[in-house]
C-alpha cells in the first residue's frame, strides 16, 4: 500500500515562474530610482533569461544585470539581499494546492518534501505558501548537504518518515532530478507536467494538483494487487 507522498517545491507546489514575474515587477517599481533607466520589460526578460528557472543563483544574475545595464547607486549585493528578503512576499501557489494537501492528510498519508535550494530561503517560501503544517519532514539541499538527483537525499527522507520506498510516491516537475531519481530509489515517480519538458514520457503524469489524490489511490490499488 502507499503510505507516504513526497513532493518537490519549485515548479510543483510553488508556481515559481509566476512568483518570479511578480517579484521582478515589484523590485523594479520599489527600486525605480536605480532601475528606472531600464525599460521594465527588458529588465524582467533579462532577469528570467539569466535565472534559468532558478538553476543559477541570483548573485550571478545580479552581477550580470549590474554590468549589462550600467546600474549605479545600488550594487549587486544589495539587489541580492532584496531578493532574499522580499521574494517570499510574492509566492504564487499552483491551483488546488491546499485542497489537495488537505485531502491527502484526511486520508492519513504521511507527507514529505525534498527541495534543492538554500535552507532559510526555501523555508521562508514554504511558510509563505502556508503549507509547512502539512508536512512530516522537509529536506532542503543546503541544510542536508546533498541535493537531488542524489538518491541519498531521497533515502534520508524515507528514513525520517519511517516508510519504505515501495510504500512511497514522489511528485516533481523535473524529469531527472525528481521523477527518475525517485524511481532509482524504488519509489513511484509522478511527473507534474511542465511545458519545458514536452519530450519527457513517463507512466504517471498530472497537469493539475487536484488530480493527485485519485491517482495516488489508484497507485495504492496497483501496489496491493502486485503484492497479493
Amino acid at each position: 500500500m502507499i503510505r507516504a507522498v513526497l513532493f518537490d517545491l519549485d515548479g510543483t507546489l510553488l508556481d515559481r515562474d509566476e512568483s518570479v514575474k511578480k517579484f521582478i515587477v515589484n523590485q523594479y517599481e520599489r527600486l525605480s530610482n536605480f532601475l528606472g533607466h531600464i525599460p521594465r520589460e527588458k529588465y524582467m526578460t533579462r532577469f528570467i533569461e539569466l535565472d534559468r528557472r532558478g538553476y543559477v543563483w541570483k548573485d550571478k544574475v545580479y552581477q550580470q544585470l549590474v554590468e549589462e545595464f550600467d546600474i549605479v547607486g545600488i550594487d549587486w549585493e544589495n539587489l541580492l539581499q532584496d531578493y532574499i528578503s522580499e521574494f517570499k512576499h510574492h509566492c504564487v501557489p499552483f491551483p488546488n494546492l491546499h485542497s489537495m494537501l488537505e485531502e491527502l492528510k484526511k486520508n492519513d498519508f504521511v507527507l514529505g518534501m525534498i527541495t534543492n535550494g538554500f535552507g532559510q530561503f526555501q523555508m521562508d517560501n514554504i511558510r509563505a505558501l502556508g503549507i509547512e503544517k502539512y508536512f512530516d519532514a522537509i529536506l532542503v539541499s543546503e541544510t542536508e548537504g546533498i541535493k537531488k538527483p542524489d538518491t541519498a537525499i531521497f533515502e534520508r527522507a524515507l528514513k525520517r518518515l519511517r516508510v519504505t520506498a515501495g510504500e512511497s510516491v514522489f511528485i516533481g516537475d523535473h524529469p531527472e532530478n525528481d521523477v527518475m531519481a525517485s524511481q532509482y530509489v524504488g519509489m513511484k515517480g509522478i511527473w507534474k507536467k511542465d511545458v519545458q519538458w514536452d519530450a519527457f514520457e513517463t507512466d504517471f503524469v498530472v497537469d493539475d494538483l487536484e488530480e493527485l489524490p485519485t491517482m495516488i489511490k489508484n497507485l495504492g490499488r496497483l501496489v496491493r494487487s502486485k503484492t497479493s
